[in-house]
């Protein structure tokens, strides 16, 4: 029997743009994606992924510690409760990206998996933080991720997660590779001028170089008072020979839908052999500081 795992990435619009209370927002984001998340399971989703810290704006575009007061504990803050319960009602995988506090003044952007009986199967925290004009200051924020490149097996497939600014490096993504992984997430919030031209490039070309399927979310819109520029969407899924399966609209809520044949990661496999050909002992520069 062929093993298809119906998979959704779910990317959205800020619910309550231009408001200043942070409460609110967060309150407004999570209720709105509980609608989104039905949508996923109504149509049969195995697996759903969620858009970076999907319970705010992409607050990152300013440098102010009021935004701390956001963050929870993984897996015992109320968000990932919540998710858990989500997860069992409607018998569907989830990965849950959000700002996560470890402790006092300790802070990560992570995603959380919970398999579909509601049980938290750990997490993955964002390796590679930039801090760069225009309006990206996660240094401020996040501090790089500690728990290496996990991949979670569940039902419906090994799971792996890389988060945004993680794409544009491929050490990382071979990483998965090497460690099992059949999908990989990639939840991210980035914009037009500055990402756009490799957001269909790079994310396909892990697929290809390490055989897995893709699911990339970006989220839509032009967030307040910031206006750093346009959240593209386009979120989508590739499979392993790179190839677009399904891709969402460029500026409204959406949920994406795909079904994933994760057989034809053995029959790409048996074709391009590139995990038998790797030279590991030849790549003396790669790990070098």
């Amino acid at each position: 029997m062929p093993r298809i795992t119906r998979a959704a990435l779910i990317q959205a619009t800020n619910a309550l743009p231009g408001s200043d209370d942070l409460a609110a927002i967060k309150e407004a984001m999570i209720e709105k994606h509980m609608s989104l998340i039905a949508e996923a399971a109504d149509k049969g989703a195995n697996v759903c992924c969620l858009q970076e810290i999907f319970y705010g704006p992409y607050f990152c575009a300013e440098q102010d510690a009021r935004w701390y007061e956001t963050a929870e504990p993984i897996p015992d803050g109320p968000t990932i409760k919540l998710m858990c319960e989500k997860a069992k009602q409607h018998g569907m995988v989830m990965v849950v990206p959000i700002y996560e506090v470890d402790m006092t003044g300790v802070y990560y952007n992570t995603a959380a998996v919970i398999d579909e009986t509601g049980q938290y199967l750990g997490k993955y925290r964002k390796h590679h933080i930039p801090h760069c004009n225009p309006g990206f200051w996660e240094k401020f924020y996040f501090k790089p991720g500690n728990l290496g490149y996990p991949v979670f097996q569940t039902r419906y497939g090994k799971i792996g997660v890389y988060i945004c600014y993680d794409r544009h490096f491929p050490e990382g993504a071979r990483e998965l590779g090497l460690n099992g992984a059949e999908i990989v997430f990639n939840p991210s919030a980035t914009v037009a001028g500055l990402s756009e031209y490799l957001w269909k490039l790079e994310q396909p070309a892990h697929a290809v170089a390490n055989q897995y399927f893709v699911g990339a979310i970006n989220r839509v819109g032009t967030e307040e008072p910031w206006n750093i520029g346009e959240f593209y969407g386009q979120s989508y899924f590739c499979n392993p020979r790179g190839q677009m399966m399904a891709e969402a609209s460029r500026d409204q809520d959406e949920v994406v839908i795909a079904d994933l044949d994760l057989d034809m990661i053995r029959e790409v496999r048996d074709v391009w052999q590139f995990f038998r050909d790797r030279r590991p002992e030849s790549y003396t520069q790669i790990c070098k500081p």
